[in-house]
């Protein structure tokens, strides 16, 4: 296997386990698993932009188009 292909596995491993944690946290009542899961959660997103920022630089990782500000105002419209 290649480091391309390892590290876009690792993103998208990473990916979906934030949401996991995501789910976990919504559906927790305990103050104290709740912040220890938003914790490990942080924790991730942090190794995930990282992850992301080397994968991007070695052109392993070429993320869409930005959005232009007519795009983002329809969004924000239909969402209101």
């Amino acid at each position: 296997m290649d480091e391309k292909t390892m590290v876009n596995d690792v993103l998208e491993s990473t990916k979906s386990g934030l949401s996991g944690y995501q789910t976990a946290i919504s559906e927790t009542e305990n103050m104290q698993l709740r912040q220890t899961l938003q914790q490990l959660r942080d924790g991730n997103e942090s190794f995930q932009y990282e992850l992301f920022k080397v994968a991007k630089s070695k052109g392993y990782y070429t993320p869409a188009d930005p959005a232009d500000q007519s795009e983002i105002q329809k969004i924000k419209n239909e969402l209101n």
